[in-house]
C-alpha cells in the first residue's frame, strides 16, 4: 500500500502575512515563494493540509463563520494559482484566557501541541512519519515534532522568543516558503541517496 504523507502548512506568517486576528479575505494573498514551493513539494506526492491556531474565536474577536470566509478565500487562490485544493483545513478555537466559556480551556489541539496533525492522520490515514510540518515560530516546529514529522522553520521575523526545549529544534530554517520546500525536496533526494540529511541541515 502506497505511504500517504503530508506537508502541514501554518496559515499566518506562512502562507499568507501574519496579520492579527485578520478575517478579511481582501487583506489575503499568499507570500512570496508559496506558489512555486507547494509545486514542488505536489510533484514529490505530499498533500497538503492547513493547520491552524484560531485564539481569536475564544477571544470573542470573530466566529468560526468567519474563519470558513478566510478557507474559502484561501482555497480559491490556490486555485487561481493552479495549486491542488488542500485536503483539509484544521484549525484550533481554544484559548485557556478566552472569553467563550466553552472555548476557554486548555487543549491538545492548541499548537505546539500536535492535535490538528494527528487529527489530520487520523482521518486521511497519513504517515506522519514521513510528512513534515512548515511553519514560522516554534511552536509550528514543536507540534510538528511532537506529531512525529519533520519540521521546517521558515525564519522571517516572526519567532521573536528563540526559547528552547526538546520539540523546539528544527530539521533545517529557511528563508521563505520556497526555501523550506527546496530543503524538503533536497532531503528526499539525499535520502534516495543513501546521504541522510548532509549538506544542508541547519539547526539553532
Amino acid at each position: 500500500m502506497q505511504v500517504k504523507k503530508a506537508i502541514f502548512l501554518d496559515k499566518d506568517g506562512t502562507l499568507i502575512p501574519n496579520i492579527p486576528y485578520n478575517v478579511d479575505p481582501d487583506k489575503i494573498h499568499l507570500e512570496s515563494g508559496v506558489v512555486e514551493g507547494l509545486k514542488l513539494l505536489v510533484q514529490q506526492g505530499f498533500d497538503l493540509y492547513v493547520v491552524t491556531n484560531q485564539s481569536g474565536i475564544a477571544k470573542g474577536y470573530f466566529s468560526e463563520d468567519d474563519i470558513f470566509v478566510v478557507r474559502d478565500a484561501l482555497k480559491q487562490l490556490f486555485e487561481i494559482n493552479g495549486l491542488p485544493p488542500f485536503k483539509a483545513f484544521y484549525f484550533c478555537p481554544h484559548h485557556p484566557n478566552g472569553i467563550v466559556s466553552r472555548l476557554a480551556c486548555t487543549c491538545n489541539c492548541r499548537k505546539p501541541m500536535p492535535g490538528l496533525l494527528q487529527m489530520a492522520a487520523f482521518d486521511h490515514q497519513l504517515s506522519l512519519t514521513h510528512s513534515w510540518m512548515i511553519g514560522d515560530i516554534l511552536n509550528d516546529i514543536e507540534a510538528g515534532n511532537r506529531a512525529g514529522c519533520k519540521s521546517v522553520l521558515i525564519n522571517n521575523g516572526n519567532e521573536t522568543l528563540w526559547e528552547s526545549g526538546p520539540y523546539r529544534t528544527p530539521y533545517s530554517i529557511a528563508s521563505d516558503f520556497l526555501n523550506a520546500a527546496e530543503s524538503i525536496v533536497s532531503h528526499l533526494t539525499n535520502e534516495q541517496h543513501g546521504y541522510g540529511n548532509i549538506g544542508y541541515s541547519t539547526a539553532i
